[in-house]
């Protein structure tokens, strides 16, 4: 019997279940090492811990501690080993216990994670994943809430993506480990204990392409991460207003796939981009300016947004009013519909 893969996926099939996020990206991580014996992860307290939000819980207990790696507190160094052990042959899963912890590794992800295969011309591929999780909305103190994605999206050689469903957590995050090339994996992490059913044996959808989440006609509400749900709440909010929303999950923010963007916008004519992120020089603006460019004579209205704020991120007590929250997007659809 042929070894299952990721393009058989059904060689693995069970029956569907219904998972949260955080079991979802364990059960992802689970199918990879067991298909894998280079799979390895590695982090602060993933090991005996399962991790602080207990995503790799039990993973050390059945694939021992050469292959799940209780590391020092030193993201710097997680990040440099997994490097070398890339090089070596490796398929090393980081992760960084909380969004703002991942700076001190930021000088080995951008000086030398990023350009290993450019500066090897192609001879050196660097297969490593950084499991993220990022946003805010637990009521953390300062460092765990952060959005730092766009400051990676901006980086040659890396790729970017995040998951906002427990399907697209389980089958891109497999799809990240086969990738050859570095992948930074955002998980929205006040999400993790939401639950939507999982079948395996349904074809995911390629890596870094974005989807419709929700067909409309009135706006289209391109977003990603923690914003999905908040978006789908808001069009089902609009929906018993009589204004039918269109939202479209990004899911891969480096590359961006815009087309079901564009598609979508020259059909409604508006257009609103949601992210947690602060908005200058963000994933948002980027979105935007694309979508003026290739949208300009089906747009109705001017592309309009809706983010956190140009500040570090607020005590826990405002955070409420850092967010984007329903009634924000609602706010920017009726300003787009005014038009």
């Amino acid at each position: 019997m042929a070894a299952p893969t990721m393009e058989n996926p059904t060689s693995t099939s069970t029956p569907s279940q219904t998972l949260t996020i955080a079991k979802a990206l364990n059960t992802a991580m689970r199918s990879a090492m067991e298909r894998d014996p280079k799979v390895l992860v590695m982090g602060e307290d993933v090991g005996k811990l399962g991790g602080v939000f207990r995503v790799t819980d039990g993973l050390q207990k059945d694939f021992g501690e050469q292959r799940v790696l209780d590391t020092p507190l030193a993201e710097s160094g997680i990040i440099g080993t997994a490097i070398g052990l890339a090089i070596r042959g490796f398929r090393p899963v980081c992760e960084i216990q909380f969004d703002g912890f991942i700076f001190p590794g930021f000088d080995q992800i951008v000086s030398q994670l990023a350009k290993m295969h450019f500066r090897s011309q192609g001879k050196v591929k660097v297969p490593v994943v950084i499991r993220v999780p990022f946003g805010g909305g637990i009521g953390a103190v300062e460092h765990h809430s952060e959005s730092p994605e766009s400051l990676f999206a901006h980086v040659g050689g890396l790729k970017v993506v995040s998951c906002s469903n427990p399907a697209d957590a389980y089958w891109m995050l497999q799809q990240a480990i086969e990738c050859d090339d570095p992948v930074l994996f955002f998980e929205p992490k006040r999400r993790y204990w939401e639950k939507a059913e999982l079948d395996p044996t349904i074809e995911p959808a390629p890596l870094f392409t974005s989807k419709v989440q929700r067909t409309g006609s009135a706006v289209t509400l391109a977003t990603y991460g923690p914003m999905v749900r908040t978006c789908l709440d808001a069009a089902k909010a609009a929906e018993e207003e009589g204004r039918d929303l269109e939202i479209v999950d990004l899911r891969s923010l480096s590359p961006l796939d815009l087309d079901p963007v564009f598609d979508s916008v020259r059909r409604t004519g508006r257009l609103v981009v949601v992210s947690e992120s602060p908005p200058e020089s963000s994933v948002t603006s980027e979105v935007a300016t694309r979508v003026q460019q290739e949208c300009f004579y089906s747009l109705e209205a001017p592309v309009l947004r809706v983010n956190g704020f140009d500040t570090p991120y607020p005590p826990s007590k405002l955070e409420d009013g850092f967010l984007p929250d329903l009634d924000r997007v609602l706010e920017a659809v009726d300003r787009s519909l005014a038009y």
